[in-house]
């Protein structure tokens, strides 16, 4: 008699080996769901300095004039699209680890910020905004876009 350790996870393995596998066979559809689950999210970095604030967004590969930047009922708002690259041809690619598609990034400004100065600038895939101080009781709350340079 032949004596052969259970495997409880047995049948779990294999489904997922066949699902990873298939993947391969299909490369097209697999770049389409991992990029359309993915979304692109930039990484944001602020920092405060004495005489203004410092949001630094990383943007590789976004052009300045798909990137929108305004304030509204203060709140930075910050978006656009980051599109796949056109020019090579989608069937050339074995795998699509960057993620592009429309973003949108919010952040509540405090209540000592001079709106009416805020700016923005692209500079190698690195949108910077800077939002210059005031005194508390000098903010106004409007709605304003921000020019991107």
């Amino acid at each position: 008699m032949l004596i052969t350790k259970y495997d409880p996870f047995k049948d779990l393995k294999e489904i997922n080996k066949r699902f990873f596998n298939l993947s391969s066979a299909f490369p097209k559809l697999d770049l389409e769901f991992e990029s359309s689950i993915s979304g692109f999210v930039p990484v944001v970095n602020t920092r405060e300095g004495e005489f203004a604030y410092h949001v630094d967004v990383d943007l590789p590969g976004v052009d300045k004039d798909d990137i929108k930047v305004d304030v509204e009922d203060n709140v930075l708002k910050i978006s656009g699209e980051r599109n796949f690259k056109k020019e090579v041809k989608e069937e050339d690619y074995h795998k699509v680890e960057t993620s592009f598609g429309r973003f949108q990034r919010n952040f509540t400004l405090p209540n000592n910020v001079d709106a009416e100065n805020i700016s923005a600038s692209s500079k190698d895939g690195v949108l910077e905004v800077i939002i210059p101080k005031v005194d508390a009781k000098k903010s106004k709350k409007e709605t304003k876009k921000i020019k991107v340079k």
